[in-house]
């Protein structure tokens, strides 16, 4: 049994954040209050995994590992036809059968019920009949910060297999609890600028209930945005933080992101740099050219990405926003054989395109390759990903998943995949019913 002492870091997870973003809203009005209207919704997330290989994170023993995974979430809001008050009360169940995942942080006995999102808030889109834009808000709530670089969410949900005091319900790849336990946001915009005042703090042992606060400023133009981001650390729980945790008590850490779109917007340019400062100075960066074949059935777009982490970078919350490979770069090494988003550079190629309105495709390729290997696991490897979106109305997603991961070592010599350094299968399958 592992306990998370020895981890430096975990991964945040991906599945719960990319069905929320790929399916379309779907809910119920039960009420009409004049101002505002009371809608209820229910969706259903489920997941079959199979992997040929285990990975040293947290898995003890080589071999296949078979799981499913199911989130339910049931939740009531109360959104305003205009400006006004606004709230959402939801409950989330979570369970993970079968092995437990690849990498070792669920059994597969792990079964859950509790309170995820408990927010209210203001928001007025003519502040005093001007051009100001309000929004404040409190509560139990998710907070994401740009494309999820540094922060989408406290998805992070491991089980029992790490320790009792790390359950958080299991599901660690639907990743279906993702709102933070306490946070305060307050938001102002006017004419393409938009700057947010937010804090917010964890109450997940394996984040070591990091609390922190950020401040953002966007300014957004006809063919794409500028964004600044500042977070400081403002504390962490001693009794859950390793050393490498602890280090966000006081951390200042510096984003900045562009996107740009040219030549008719076949060309687009996103670009992120990170900088923080903590007992040591690391760095984070991306850079992402992609061109999309608009005249071409389906109108393919072809993608590269480069980014770097350095050797002792926190990856802090970060997570799913855009599409499969943000910021979870490949389905094996970004859930379970590493590396996460530290102490790497990685290279991905993508191509996406459309069959028809309601089916996507996308292949993606990467190559890892840590940076330190004398103190840490060489996380060094080759992923491929083919997948599919399938959209058959506006109640149901379906998303198959072949994955093919090999890593540069195997455990035994200093890398991460349990038995040998093969290749190995990956498969999923992850179904979304919304209500």
């Amino acid at each position: 049994m592992h306990n998370n002492k020895n981890f430096r870091r975990l991964p945040t997870t991906l599945g719960g954040l990319l069905l929320a973003a790929a399916l379309p809203a779907q809910a119920y009005e039960m009420a009409d209050l004049g101002h505002a209207t009371v809608d209820i919704d229910l969706q259903a997330l489920l997941g079959a995994f199979h992997s040929d290989r285990g990975y040293a994170t947290g898995a003890a023993e080589p071999g296949r590992y078979r799981w499913q995974e199911g989130v339910v979430t049931l939740g009531a809001e109360l959104n305003p036809k205009e400006s006004g008050l606004y709230g959402r009360v939801s409950t989330v169940g979570t369970a993970t059968w079968g092995d437990g995942d690849a990498a070792g942080f669920t059994s597969g006995r792990e079964r859950e019920l509790d309170l995820e999102d408990a927010v209210v808030g203001y928001r007025s889109e003519a502040l005093g009949g001007s051009s100001w834009s309000l929004d404040v808000s409190a509560g139990r709530q998710p907070i994401t910060l740009g494309e999820g670089f540094l922060v989408a969410g406290d998805a992070l949900s491991l089980g029992d297999a790490l320790g009792e005091e790390l359950d958080r319900g299991g599901a660690y790849y639907l990743a279906g609890r993702k709102a933070f336990d306490r946070t305060a946001v307050v938001a102002l915009g006017r004419d393409g600028w938009r700057g947010q005042l937010a804090w917010f703090a964890s109450d997940n042992p394996a984040q070591a209930s990091t609390e922190m606060a950020a401040f953002t400023l966007t300014r957004e133009h006809a063919h794409g945005l500028v964004e600044a981001s500042y977070l400081r650390g403002l504390g962490v729980d001693e009794g859950e933080a390793s050393p490498f945790l602890a280090e966000r008590d006081g951390m200042d850490v510096y984003d900045l992101r562009v996107e740009q779109r040219l030549l008719d917007e076949a060309l687009t340019l996103r670009g992120e740099f990170a900088h923080q400062r903590k007992d040591s100075r690391e760095t984070a960066w991306a850079l992402e050219p992609a061109w999309t074949f608009s005249e071409l059935p389906g109108q393919p777009t072809l993608s590269l990405r480069y980014s770097r982490f350095s050797e002792g970078w926190d990856a802090l919350f970060y997570g799913f926003t855009r599409s499969y490979g943000t910021w979870f770069q490949g389905e094996v090494a970004g859930n379970y054989a590493g590396p996460f988003n530290s102490n790497a550079e990685a290279w991905r190629l993508g191509l996406t395109g459309s069959v028809s309105e309601s089916l996507h495709l996308g292949l993606l390729a990467y190559d890892f390759e840590s940076l330190d290997t004398a103190d840490q696991p060489d996380m060094g490897g080759r992923e491929l990903n083919l997948y599919a979106e399938w959209l058959p109305s506006d109640w149901l997603y379906v998303s198959p998943l072949l994955g093919w991961y090999s890593p540069d070592r195997s455990a035994a010599e200093g890398g991460i995949q349990l038995g040998d350094d093969e290749a190995s299968f990956y498969a999923q399958l992850l179904v979304g019913v919304f209500f």
